[in-house]
């Protein structure tokens, strides 16, 4: 089967779609490169029509692909001092000489789909566009070691039309690793896939930040399989884009780990923010965390879809909690959310919960009383309401996403 046989199941492509398959089909063709193209075509770009996606239609906002002008994306956080850096540019890695120790990263020339997962069209289409002879925009790192010195992954594309990178990560067993993440390149496109996999006792700390203009379209994919008392957090700050899509998908296999997905969201006028995340608890006695935090000003859009799966057996003594809540600053304002369970299993514990409403008028007046100003006191309690979800954040950027947070509560009031 070739990339051309690949692209048939998309019927009446839009202009980006076509501009997407004449890149693959002009790279260096193989079974992987045209396998993951075609589990993408089965879809095309994501849209409306597909439940996971009905508030996030990516083949709306994205028609064409064109670069922008000027340089669009502010910085989020900035590296840390003794950071191991690498840099995307948009086209390739650019690695340091020397790594930490218990550190190996490797240049892949090669597409490989994501085989064990089902979905993830961005994730499909990430895996078809990187691994070429030419870039090194597919790099595989092995963690073999405790790596206390912190990784940090900086997404600085130039402004192009389209910007493919790819990550996987092997954290042997009893090793760790902590990641820090800063999402502001200026693609007209973006799309990012990180793959982890836990062996046992590994754990993974990931921080990041996402930043985008109203001319971008934004996709960051990540998967974490993990080990038996493997340990994986993940704390995420974002303020969406155009449209913006942050999809985690975690799958327990092995018994007693442990996951903890926090996530703050700001959007302001135009911004469109997506957090999604699908948990598979396919080992026993594993434990679930997740808080997920939104403010939303006028004439943006926040969405939330979180699902615990629990299958019959394999998934009993799970212990699992799913939490979202988010505050409407303004009329015009939207907020979506769809928590899920699923679970098939007869011993375990699984709760979730949804709220989404106004500041608290009384707490308002309380502090309007005391001489704060309307637009001070408006941005405290909603940076008071957002901060819980940071907690988990590395503390080397912890205190510049609380001030990312404050600076857009101030802006917005």
């Amino acid at each position: 089967m070739t990339i051309a046989d690949a692209s048939n199941p998309l019927s009446n492509p839009t202009i980006a779609e076509k501009k997407l398959f004449d890149r693959c089909r002009a790279m260096r063709a193989t079974n992987s490169r045209t396998s993951a193209f075609g589990l993408f075509a089965e879809t095309g770009l994501p849209h409306r029509r597909m439940e996971q996606w009905k508030w996030t239609d990516i083949r709306a906002a994205l028609t064409n692909l064109e670069t922008p002008s000027i340089d669009l994306a502010k910085q989020t956080v900035e590296v840390p001092e003794g950071a191991c850096v690498l840099i995307f540019d948009g086209v390739a890695w650019k690695l340091p000489e020397t790594l930490p120790e218990g550190v190996s990263a490797h240049r892949q020339s090669d597409a490989t789909p994501l085989k064990t997962i089902e979905g993830l069209p961005l994730g499909q289409l990430t895996a078809s566009m990187t691994g070429q002879d030419s870039s090194s925009d597919f790099v595989s790192i092995e963690i073999s070691g405790k790596v206390d010195q912190p990784i940090f992954l900086d997404f600085a594309s130039a402004p192009a039309e389209t910007a493919f990178a790819r990550l996987a990560f092997n954290i042997l067993p009893d090793c760790s690793v902590r990641l820090i993440e800063a999402h502001s390149g200026n693609a007209a496109f973006s799309s990012t896939l990180i793959e982890f996999r836990l062996q046992s006792g590994a754990s993974v700390d990931r921080t990041f930040v996402q930043r985008a203009s109203t001319a971008q379209s934004v996709g960051i994919t990540a998967t974490a399989v993990l080990g038996e008392k493997a340990s994986f957090v993940q704390t995420a700050l974002g303020f969406g884009a155009k449209v913006c899509r942050v999809e985690t998908h975690v799958r327990f296999e092995g018994a007693e780990a442990h996951a903890e997905l926090n996530s703050a969201y700001l959007a302001g006028d135009d911004h469109h923010i997506d957090f999604t995340s699908h948990v598979t608890h396919a080992a026993p006695s594993c434990t679930t965390r997740q808080l997920t935090k939104g403010a939303v000003s006028k004439g943006g859009r926040g969405v939330f879809q979180g699902k615990f799966l629990v299958p019959r057996s394999i998934g009993q003594f799970t212990d699992a909690d799913m939490q979202h809540q988010a505050l409407l600053l303004e009329d015009g304002a939207e907020v979506f959310a769809k928590p899920e369970l699923e679970i098939y299993a007869d011993d375990v514990e699984c709760a979730h919960g949804n709220t989404s409403g106004q500041l608290d008028e009384a707490a308002l007046f309380y502090m309007r009383q005391r001489g704060i100003p309307a637009v001070e006191a408006r941005a405290l309690l909603t940076e008071a309401f957002i901060v819980e979800a940071l907690q988990t954040a590395h503390e080397a950027v912890r205190d510049q996403m609380i001030d990312e947070a404050r600076n857009f509560l101030r802006a917005e009031g």
